[in-house]
């Protein structure tokens, strides 16, 4: 029997499903558990926090036991909620409010025509971008946990069941599918798909990284990210979790008690560089630098070229950090009390913080013109500026 631990923040979790629960285990990555190590105190800012402030907030459903992330295309933001409710907001002005119908258990994956979310039970659903109007409706064959990944060759899905789907935009038919053989137990997922160049990546668990040709969803390469370890099934969990990141022809990826790998698609992903740093939350790369969060709350900021340390902040540990994004030399994370912390690019101090309303930011602030996205679990959508 094929066992998944449940989401915990972005990705990892503290229950076996349908057997057993993992609670004191994971309690190193659950900094809300009683018995787990206690929650770094928010570190002293002084003076410079004055330079950030909220530019625009909206309200939208809660997303219960789901991660849900904002969609960006130009100066529309799509977010939707677990109730079934998919929104668009311009300035933080709701431009169009839709009910899918039925419950959401992921979202949102948008381009310039369409928007998508995903259900519990493996349905998939298509908006038009303009007005909210359905387009299409599609099944995949398990619950879709990760935000479905939209692009010019189609709606790529991945399901709770390790497979991914390649969906025809027009009308959601099923292009191809992909699946891998799976370790008896692995974490549930909630990293979607990336395009890049020709190819469809994914990470998998077992460390895998596969580049999936777009034509067929045939496997062109894969790389090793991390190799599992260990006596137990739990000391074998090395599963991707995070979205790779990609940039020019290189692409990263992490893994769950593993490590950070970086590739040359042109190479035919070889490996460029690895680094011991366990992290089922998920990293960022810029023009010189990597950034990671690991998964006790310690973020790093790497050299892309090498691997090297430039920096690592360890003042937020346990706070159930999210992922790192960047932007014009300021390093965003959020964590699990719903504060958003800015960190210098160059030296990883603290430049500035904004608290939105006290519920778990699960997934990485986003870039929105000058400004940072984020939406908490609560359904607190606020766009962050900082000078």
């Amino acid at each position: 029997m094929r066992r998944h631990l449940m989401p915990l923040g972005l990705a990892a979790g503290i229950l076996l499903g349908g057997c057993s629960t993992l609670s004191n285990t994971f309690d190193a990555i659950n900094p809300f558990s009683s018995s787990g190590p206690k929650m770094a105190p928010l570190p002293e800012l002084g003076a410079v926090n004055e330079s950030v402030r909220t530019a625009w907030s909206a309200s939208v459903g809660k997303a219960g036991e789901y991660v849900f992330s904002p969609a960006i295309v130009g100066d529309a933001v799509y977010v939707a909620d677990q109730k079934g409710m998919v929104y668009r907001l311009d300035s933080g002005r709701v431009i169009w409010k839709i009910d899918a119908g039925q419950p959401l258990s992921s979202g949102v994956g948008a381009n310039a025509s369409m928007v998508v979310v995903g259900t519990a039970k493996g349905g998939v659903l298509a908006f038009d971008a303009d007005n909210g109007k359905a387009l299409w409706q599609a099944q995949v064959t398990s619950e879709v946990l990760a935000a479905p990944a939209v692009g010019d060759e189609g709606v790529a899905v991945r399901s709770g069941d390790n497979r991914v789907f390649l969906l025809d935009p027009r009308d959601g038919a099923r292009k191809w599918v992909y699946q891998r053989p799976m370790p008896p137990l692995s974490i549930r997922s909630t990293g979607s798909p990336v395009f890049a160049d020709r190819y469809l990546f994914a990470g998998f668990p077992g460390g895998k990284l596969v580049a999936l040709a777009l034509q067929n969803g045939a496997p062109v390469w894969e790389g090793t990210v991390a190799q599992p370890k260990g006596a137990t099934e739990l000391d074998r969990v090395a599963d991707i979790v995070a979205p790779p990141v990609v940039d020019g022809t290189q692409i990263c990826a992490v893994a769950f008690q593993g490590r950070v790998a970086c590739f040359d698609m042109g190479q035919g992903g070889a490996m460029i560089w690895s680094r011991d740093i366990s992290s089922a939350r998920g990293m960022v790369l810029d023009g010189r630098y990597l950034f990671v969060t690991a998964d006790d709350g310690v973020v790093y900021g790497l050299d892309r070229l090498s691997g090297g340390s430039l920096w690592k902040q360890d003042k937020l540990k346990n706070r159930a950090v999210s992922a790192p994004v960047v932007r014009t030399g300021v390093v965003a994370v959020a964590d699990g009390e719903g504060y958003v912390h800015f960190l210098s690019r160059e030296e990883g101090a603290f430049v500035g913080r904004q608290k939105t309303d006290g519920t778990p930011v699960r997934v990485p602030p986003q870039v929105l013109r000058g400004a940072f996205l984020t939406q908490s679990s609560g359904g607190d959508v606020r766009a962050i500026e900082i000078q």
